[in-house]
Order: C-alpha cells, then structure tokens, then sequence
C-alpha cells in the first residue's frame, strides 16, 4: 500500500512539472520509469511533446524512423556525478531503448547594445535570430547530412583529416528558420587552424599545394554556436541512425515556455503550482531565463555586423 501511494506521488508531482494536460497513461511502463526530473531521466513536458511530435511526423509521413529525439536545455552542463550533463535523449520504443547523453547549447554573444551570453553550466538566453549563437527551442525533423573536411590534425603521432558530419535540422513554428541560421547536429569538436603544410596531392589543398593543420578541440555538454552537439561516440551512433531516415527531434524550452516561467519567477510564484517546468538547479543559477525572439533581436545583430571594420583575408603561417 506505501509503494502504491508513493508512486502515486510521484506522478502527481510528475504532472506538475510536465503542465496541463500530461497524462501518463498512453505512456509504456518500461518508458514511465524513465520520466522525471533526476539525472539521467527525461522531464514530463519534454518527453510528452516529442512524442507527439514524433508520432504526428509518423503520421503525415514526413518520417518513417521507429526512433525519435529530445533535448532539455534547461538542465546543466555537468551531473552530480561530475561528468558530462545528461540532456539529450534517444528513444526507441519499438525496441524499447532509452538513452540519455550530453548535449551542447548555444553560447550567445555579449554586444554592446544587448548581453545575451550564455554561461559555461546553465543556460540563461535562448532565440531563434539568425547570428545569435543560440538555441531555440520547438519542432524538427533530421534532414541530410554533409561531411566536410576541416583540416589536418595530429592523431597518434600522425598528421590525420580531420572529417565533421553535419546533420541539418528543418524546423517548424518558431524553428522554421533552422536552414537559415544553419542550426543541425555534429560532434562537439572543431580544428583551431595554427598554420598550413604543404600537401599537393590531397584533394583538399589550395591552389599553390597547401592545407591546414590545427588543433582539435573537443568541447563535449560545452557550449555550441547554436547547434546540438554531441560526443564523438554519440555523434557517430545518431548520424548513422538518421542518415537517409530522418527523425524527430523537439528541444524544450520554447519562447512560451521561457516567458511563463519568467513571468512566474518574477511574480515569486511556484512553477509547479502555475504547471510549468525548469531544472531548479539551473534556475537557481540563472534567476530568470529570457527569450529573445527574431523580431527584436536580430536588428540588433545585422547593426553590430554593419559596424564591423573589414578584415583582410587570414593567411596562416607555414608550419615549421
């Protein structure tokens, strides 16, 4: 009889936080146990709308792959265990697969005329301006991906190229300027160019023989341009998942939610009692998230390009 009770309490404080209209009963058992808000567990409002974006996508067609994708970026870059933060899920239901890793969000940029920045553990800013470096939450679906040479880079006492799969997103609502703002996935890793070697027979040198050599940087659950990023391992496993077979993806908080909650935190009220959800331990850190939509914000940024002094071409020095 406790048991029972105690797992009733638990849904009820599930609903809560998942908000009006969370129901848990078309959930699958082996799926609920994995609903809540501790490490490594999928929030109720997150999980809710990516299933039903997913099955909505099934439905129309625009996707035939049995597995969708979720992202909380309200969660915190590092777990109590002092590892990587878990905010980012694969799931499967068919065959009954749950899996949550880490994430990158986007960084932002600290202007003069407006300080959207994010720091390195929570995420304060969120928008969908094209330049913003930030990450909006709403509707995707995985579309083609594009392999791209970045540059060489030392791998086992070896100069070896260094390839990132892109994985483009198509947005919808508030996202569907995804292509635009080129927002996808990749590995969380980029090559710090530092100078050139010659090399005429790759197919990627320049026109006098020359490619790049740098440092490669992995900046696994760190901060991104706006994309999601993933470890290398990670990385791999979803673009093989998704390449010719796209899936859905829906990555929590919208600007709708990130106005409630900072309508609600403003009034001193509590999220769970208005139906609204955020990680308390970011929200604690952040105080009052802010959503800075494309109307407003991105005049802001193409004034901050314009004011830019022109810059010469870079041209990297030989490596010695």
């Amino acid at each position: 009889m406790i048991s029972v009770l105690r797992r009733f309490s638990v849904i009820a404080a599930l609903s809560l936080a998942a908000g009006p209209g969370w129901a848990s009963g078309d959930i699958p058992a082996w799926l609920q146990r994995h609903v809540g808000v501790g490490e490594g567990q999928i929030a109720p409002v997150v999980l809710q709308r990516a299933r039903e974006l997913h099955q909505r996508k099934r439905a129309e067609g625009a996707v035939r792959n049995p597995c969708y994708f979720a992202m909380d970026a309200t969660r915190p870059s590092t777990g109590s265990d002092g590892q990587p933060g878990r905010r980012f899920y694969v799931i499967c239901e068919g065959d009954r697969t749950f899996r949550a890793t880490s994430s990158g969000y986007g960084n932002g940029r600290k202007l003069e005329r407006a300080n959207f920045a994010n720091g390195r553990e929570c995420a304060r800013n969120f928008s969908n301006a094209e330049g913003s470096k930030l990450t909006a939450g709403g509707n995707y679906v995985t579309a083609e991906t594009r392999t791209s040479f970045k540059g060489y880079h030392t791998q086992s006492g070896k100069r070896t190229p260094f390839y990132r799969t892109f994985i483009l997103f198509d947005g919808e609502g508030e996202t569907r300027n995804a292509r635009e703002r080129a927002i996808g996935g990749h590995r969380a890793a980029f090559l710090r160019w530092q100078c050139r070697f010659e090399n005429p027979g790759s197919s990627h040198a320049d026109a006098e023989g020359y490619v790049p050599y740098g440092r490669l940087v992995d900046y696994t659950s760190g901060r991104s341009n706006g994309c999601t990023t993933w470890s290398e391992e990670v990385s791999a496993e979803i673009v093989g998942m998704v390449e010719g077979n796209p899936a859905a993806l829906y990555i929590y908080p919208e600007g709708k939610d990130i106005n409630a909650v900072a309508r609600a935190v403003q009034k001193g009220r509590s999220l769970g009692a208005e139906g609204l959800y955020w990680n308390a331990s970011c929200l604690g850190k952040i105080g009052t998230p802010k959503f800075w939509p494309k109307r407003k914000l991105q005049p802001i940024i193409n004034d901050w390009r314009r004011s830019l002094p022109k810059q010469p071409p870079r041209v990297l020095p030989i490596c010695q």
